[in-house]
């Protein structure tokens, strides 16, 4: 073996083996310790090959395409030491072995002795990778000099493009603390490949956190992370590293499993997930976000060279559209299940009408149980309004007391300017809370024992009618908790009856109402002319675009209950417990919960989704209300036609307050209509009815979690117009058809 034959480079990295240099078209057959054959690669036209997903057997992988077929079956690339044969020289050449690394195995502590500076610069990660970062300090004029309170904002989008920083970056940076953004590998000017949600990028954020930490401007040698959405979701992975010198996170509007986001209930969300990946692919090619490119124009070679090896980025896209069921690869990825590893204080907001993310993330806030601090703010609202006036200023103490470790106070000239930016932003003149704890002076312990000593949760209601402006970022009242769902909650069942009522009693005397499948539901998201440009909504002013269509009366059944004595309220996850006889071998159901108002308004609540071919619930995560399935192939079969199935379809996490002489109305449809940006590639057909049982044999029925609380609530209806992620429209009698 002779490795000076070549110009060949393989680099083994975190569950990762990349090849740069080889003969354009060679044949690299990569073999774990045994001398068993992994895959065999081909090298690209620019001698680059990379293997991070193996499959079920031994292929010939020509293209990052061929990884497709692999994602539903195949695995991570395991750790251990693995060989290269070269078989396209004679004789075949062997390079290695290579030491494939898992997420735990640290560099030598001195990989984090690197000098960072304010401005651009690049960050090693342990397997020689370089991460572009933009370094941004505090107002010195206002805040001091170094050293700062430091967070780092680590994202695929554009942290570290030095002219555009992201909101969390902004507004950290304006409260006084030092901003790193970081782009993860395959993204911007980083190096390395593009892995949704790999162990690779949670192994880089660990390196990066070590790395900022240890600068000589960072106070307390300890560094926060900050962001919303994709630089939310990737504190979660960070943070299950946990790093030694990362002090604190706050992820808002996250998800907790990227498959469930694909294919919520088992159907594929053709709607904003698809539109989402596709922009991460066209973003990663080389030159795919315009400000890295710029860069590479104007002399830029570590980001000319870091981006040569973009040719081996996968099509997700195609990639999400192929992992039909919940495999090893997905589960690896699953951050909803690890978050119990996660050891810093976590702040955390979150929308249940999420337009882009849903509120499936709120599964896993109980699991979150390791962490010393952990606070949840849940809102109904849209995915942005983490970072609005009726939050913000919670987010600040936060981070002032985990990573600053001091009493938050706001400057005096920012809490003035703060209306205006409010203004321009959010669409009216908030202003920011008082400052709680400044009663304490400096006293930071007794300040911050006060603050430990407030319920951990806060729920926030009617978000969009606490202000003058109609939509707007505001809410009316709140409630706080010590979890979610309140452990007071119960399950409070309606059964399905005749003449569409929702009744307290199971009835005795059997009957079926008919819904036909409703070929067009799954396009008609009520927002969906934003999906075709998703940067055009990054923070609304007030309320999204809406066009809350209808389905037809024959496209589906509806039941809802008496105006109801008193106030009900009610929070977390709900289901239905559905008597379905499928006319067809496959399909999809949907249930919507609306408040129909005696002002003649019908309000969106929430929905669900539920592939029943999809059969085993998940017993780790499923409940007495809660309810999730295993989605794997071997746990899915064909429906019988003409049998009747009795499944739960589950109602994602939420919070609200039904008001006296209110009904609560359920309907049971194919996918669609009811939701922003969600579409569905539904498994329906034209003129295919299916039957929903009442009573006797076949009794469907509602469960909800209802919380008996003294909640103080405004007893007038807000503005049919106000409320966020939750539209109205003219009510509607129910006129559900019988079947024949």
């Amino acid at each position: 073996m002779d490795d000076n034959l070549t110009t060949m480079n393989v680099t083994a990295g975190v569950e990762t083996l990349t090849i740069t240099g080889a003969d354009s078209g060679a044949h690299l057959r990569v073999c774990d310790s045994a001398g068993r054959a992994v895959a065999t690669l081909v090298a690209d036209e620019a001698g680059n090959a990379h293997l991070a997903i193996v499959p079920d057997k031994h292929r010939v992988l020509e293209c990052p395409d061929d990884f497709i077929g692999a994602l539903s079956t195949g695995w991570p690339l395991p750790p251990g030491d693995y060989s290269v044969i070269e078989e396209s020289v004679t004789p075949a050449r062997e390079h290695g072995p290579f030491r494939v690394l898992a997420v735990d195995d640290h560099p030598h502590p001195s990989l984090y002795v690197q000098d960072l500076a304010e401005g651009y610069a690049y960050l090693t990660v342990r397997d020689g990778v370089s991460l572009s970062i933009m370094v941004r300090f505090p107002n010195q004029q206002l805040y001091g000099p170094a050293p700062w309170p430091t967070v780092i904002e680590y994202s695929g989008y554009s942290p570290s493009d030095p002219d555009n920083p992201q909101p969390g970056t902004l507004i950290a940076n304006l409260l006084g603390f030092a901003v790193v953004g970081v782009n993860m590998r395959g993204t911007g000017c980083s190096g390395g490949v593009f892995d949704i949600f790999s162990s690779a990028q949670a192994a880089d954020g660990y390196d990066v956190v070590e790395t900022v930490a240890r600068q000589p401007w960072v106070l307390h040698g300890k560094v926060g992370m900050v962001g919303l959405s994709y630089a939310g979701i990737s504190q979660l992975y960070v943070a299950a590293t946990r790093p030694p010198h990362l002090a604190a996170i706050t992820p808002l509007s996250v998800i907790d499993d990227l498959y469930r986001q694909q294919w919520p209930g088992g159907i594929y969300n053709s709607g904003f997930t698809r539109a989402w990946i596709a922009m991460r692919d066209a973003e990663t090619k080389a030159g795919g976000m315009a400000w890295d490119q710029a860069r590479i124009d104007a002399g830029d070679e570590v980001a000319a060279a870091n981006q040569r090896i973009r040719s081996q980025n996968i099509d997700f896209e195609r990639g999400g559209r192929a992992i039909r069921f919940f495999g090893p690869l997905s589960a690896s990825r699953r951050i909803g299940v690890r978050v119990d590893q996660i050891e810093v204080p976590v702040y955390m907001t979150g929308a249940w009408q999420d337009e882009q993310t849903g509120s499936h993330f709120a599964s896993m806030i109980g699991s979150i149980d390791s962490s010393p601090d952990f606070r949840f703010i849940g809102f109904n609202g849209h995915h942005p309004d983490g970072y609005s006036p009726m939050v913000l200023n919670r987010w600040f103490e936060f981070l002032s007391f985990h990573v600053a470790h001091r009493v938050p106070k706001l400057p005096e000239p920012i809490r003035m300017l703060a209306p205006s930016y409010f203004a321009q932003v959010f669409g009216y003149q908030a202003e920011l809370e008082p400052d709680r704890f400044a009663h304490h002076g400096d006293d930071v312990d007794a300040a911050y024992e006060e603050f430990l000593a407030e319920p951990r949760i806060r729920l926030l209601f009617e978000n969009g009618a606490g202000s003058e402006v109609v939509g707007a970022t505001s809410h009316r009242y709140e409630a706080s908790i010590k979890s979610f769902p309140p452990p007071e909650v119960t399950p409070r069942r309606w059964w399905f009856d005749a003449r569409g009522a929702l009744v307290d009693i199971r009835p005795e005397v059997e009957g079926v109402e008919s819904y036909l499948d409703d070929p067009e539901a799954g396009e008609m998201a009520y927002s969906r002319e934003l999906l075709s440009d998703l940067n055009r909504f990054t923070l609304p002013t007030t309320q999204i675009a809406r066009d809350w269509t209808r389905f037809s009366d024959d496209h589906r059944v509806a039941f809802e209950t008496e105006p109801l004595a008193t106030a009900m309220v009610v929070a977390g996850s709900g289901h239905v417990e559905l008597y379905l006889r499928a006319g067809s071998a496959d399909t999809a159901v949907q249930t919507t919960i609306t408040e129909v108002r005696p002002d003649g308004f019908e309000q969106r609540v929430q929905c669900g989704w539920h592939r029943p071919i999809h059969r085993v619930e998940d017993v780790d995560q499923s409940d007495d209300l809660r309810v999730d399935y295993t989605f794997t192939e071997e746990d899915s079969a064909p429906l019988e036609i003409g049998e009747w199935l009795s499944f739960r379809l589950p109602i994602y996490p939420f919070a609200h307050v039904f008001r006296p002489g209110s009904r609560v109305r359920v309907a049971i449809s194919s996918p669609g209509r009811d939701h922003p940006f969600w579409c569905y590639d539904n498994p329906v057909t034209d003129g295919v009815a299916h039957d929903v049982g009442r009573g006797g044999d076949h009794p469907s029925s509602l469960v909800l979690p209802v919380w008996p609380t003294d909640l103080d609530y405004d007893e007038d209806y807000p503005h049919p117009d106000a409320l966020r992620g939750q539209p109205t429209r003219p009510v509607e009698p129910i006129r559900n058809y019988a079947a024949p």
